[in-house]
């Protein structure tokens, strides 16, 4: 092997200003194998300035060390003529200077990965400062956990227990309860605010997909791509008491309709069903699309679904005559989850519309039925006119598919998961991501719900409302997310 050409201080300091991973040096340095190491003849007045005759002495030494141990003899032999001190050096694995080079380059680059990563959240922490001016009242403050928004740090549990990937959560609409379903075809009962697993739910014989608690928390229904919808009665241990048949492909979602006596369900098969649960009978089929339905999501009076398919389209369905009220067209794929905005979400929604686009601002007559959200895998979140099937707004800003959107109970945030494993926050008056949660799971981010509960406060019976956030990934985890006062 020949000698590395070494290059001039001029050049080694512009490489240096291009490394991302470069540490500030102690020496200068040549390049063998990848591997920097100290050179004598490199700048000598910097280096002896800096290391002290003893320090030279170990740095040679381990430099010499690792060219014996990688096999660069002719080097070895080299660097040894050059620097006379080490003429007698003889390479020895017990003593100190062994390894040494490697054991320092590894720390360094596991050094510089702290430190990126804590740069990353003191960014994070002063962006998060820098919007509280745009936060309602009340968030930040004592009692203020009304308008809490989660961060980094509002990671009270990470559940773990599912031996595949978590594809859907449900809050309990009463107690600190929350259902999880999976790819392992279980249906896990947690305690959210202890982090304790309650019960492991056994039934579904494929991937279970969806999970939704009746309005009083009496009955948990689930889905699955073997074809069936379970019932499970809360009050007594969640026994199994009826399953729903008749879909002929893998159904996508289940949910209560308001009054709690039907459900509704998406399937791949193209078709919506409502069921009957006192009776278990299917007793309406609608078909608004022409390829699989990914989900649908009755509106909170009953009447209407909005649905979402794999054929780029969202929908507005009158439940009880199955007519199509509205379509969304404009996502340029999947559309994986769509809802109607609620209530209290539409005057900052109008507001966003007024400012952004003025001319296509629709009268809002019936605001339990003004706007609708989409999320797809073109990476884009679009706010529609829910009557009129108009696209008002585009969010953008995620790397990957949209697999999650929830309101903030204030109505004045969307919040938005993705396959980016992000989770941003979206302020609905002026449509700015206000903030991003980076690397939310390991890997894709599935599913996310909100619940505003109440929680025991201290040793007293006193209980008090506070926000909780359930989140669920490829990576088998369920995360609960807490204002930091709670825990």
């Amino acid at each position: 092997m020949s000698i590395p050409q070494i290059p001039s201080c001029s050049t080694l300091s512009a490489s240096w200003t291009r490394d991302p991973y470069f540490v500030a040096p102690s020496h200068i340095a040549v390049q063998v194998d990848g591997l920097s190491l100290a050179h004598p003849r490199v700048c000598p007045g910097i280096m002896a300035s800096i290391l002290t005759e003893r320090q030279q002495d170990d740095l040679h030494k381990g430099i010499l060390d690792y060219l014996h141990s990688a096999g660069f003899l002719k080097t070895y032999e080299q660097f040894k003529e050059e620097v006379p001190r080490m003429e007698s050096f003889q390479p020895d694995t017990d003593k100190k200077t062994s390894g040494l080079l490697a054991k320092k380059w590894t720390s360094v680059i596991r050094m510089q990965k702290k430190i990126i990563d804590l740069e990353q959240r003191l960014a994070q922490a002063l962006e998060e400062n820098q919007n509280m001016a745009y936060l309602p009242n009340g968030t930040g403050k004592k009692g203020g956990d009304a308008d809490w928004l989660p961060n980094a740090t509002s990671v009270k549990h990470r559940l773990t227990g599912h031996r595949d990937k978590v594809n859907a959560v449900a809050f309990h609409p009463l107690y600190s309860v929350l259902a999880s379903v999976s790819d392992d075809s279980t249906v896990k009962i947690w305690d959210w605010e202890s982090g304790d697993l309650e019960r492991t739910l056994k039934g579904h014989t494929k991937r279970v997909s969806g999970c939704h608690y009746n309005s009083n928390g009496t009955t948990l229904a689930t889905c699955s791509y073997d074809l069936f919808i379970k019932l499970w009665n809360v009050e007594n241990d969640y026994q199994n008491f009826a399953t729903l048949r008749g879909h002929e492909h893998s159904i996508s979602s289940v949910q209560f309709l308001p009054g709690d006596d039907k459900v509704i369900s998406s399937s791949r098969d193209q078709s919506l069903r409502i069921w009957e649960v006192a009776t278990t009978h299917c007793i309406k089929v609608i078909s608004p699309h022409d390829n699989w339905i990914r989900s649908a999501i009755p509106s909170l009076d009953g009447r209407f679904v909005i649905t979402c398919s794999m054929d780029h389209t969202a929908k507005i369905v009158d439940i009880s005559t199955g007519e199509v009220k509205a379509e969304f067209r404009g996502h340029e794929n999947s559309i994986d989850v769509a809802h109607i905005c609620p209530a209290d979400a539409v005057p900052a929604i109008k507001e966003l519309i007024t400012v952004k686009n003025p001319q296509s601002a629709p009268a809002v007559t019936d605001p339990s039925l003004a706007f609708a959200v989409t999320g797809s895998r073109d990476k884009q979140i679009k706010i529609w006119d829910a009557r009129g099937g108009q696209c008002l707004h585009t969010l953008t800003g995620h790397d990957n598919w949209i697999s999650a959107l929830v309101f903030h109970p204030n109505g004045q945030y969307l919040l938005s998961a993705s396959d980016d494993k992000t989770i941003r926050v979206w302020d609905l008056k002026t449509g700015r991501c206000t903030k991003t949660i980076a690397d939310a799971h390991d890997a894709f981010i599935t599913s996310m719900a909100w619940g505003r509960q109440a929680i025991s406060a201290g040793s007293s019976d006193e209980k008090r409302l506070v926000n909780v956030l359930a989140t669920s990934g490829n990576d088998q985890t369920v995360k609960i997310w807490l204002p930091k006062r709670t825990g």
